[in-house]
């Protein structure tokens, strides 16, 4: 039953393709969004932020939509699956020059996180953007 969650070993990581017309801060996987259709007809909406880590293997914390109160010092990044990702503004400032994408593991979580009873648990990986695509977030005032 885990194994319809986990990307294949070794699985390309999203980057660019084409003219930029929009450079995501955060995607994810597709086994990402398997794993949140199960935690959403669970648990609702929900939410992720991102407060801690500082590289490849960290893990967001996935809460139901309004159980975090996001602060002053949390930056909306994007959205995954339709539901808000934040990160806080001191983890910005270590990520800010990669892409995040969201995949799935085996094991638990953080203790408060949702998918933590499925026995997986959400992590980050990490591409930096090109050149372009740091050219245009710094434009669109992204950074």
């Amino acid at each position: 039953m885990l194994q319809q969650f986990l990307a294949p070993p070794n699985s390309a990581m999203p980057g660019p393709v084409g003219p930029i017309q929009d450079v995501p801060q955060v995607c994810c996987t597709q086994a990402c969004l398997d794993l949140l259709d199960v935690v959403v007809n669970k648990h609702g909406p929900v939410m992720f932020h991102q407060s801690g880590g500082c590289c490849d293997g960290s893990a967001p914390m996935c809460f139901p939509l309004g159980d975090f109160i996001v602060g002053d010092s949390d930056k909306l990044l994007g959205h995954i699956g339709g539901h808000p990702f934040y990160i806080s503004q001191s983890q910005f400032e270590y990520w800010k020059h990669t892409q995040l994408t969201i995949d799935v593991v085996e094991g638990r979580g953080g203790m408060f996180s949702l998918e933590g009873s499925e026995g997986l648990r959400f992590l980050v990986r990490s591409r930096l953007f090109t050149e372009e695509e740091w050219a245009w977030l710094v434009a669109h005032d992204r950074i």
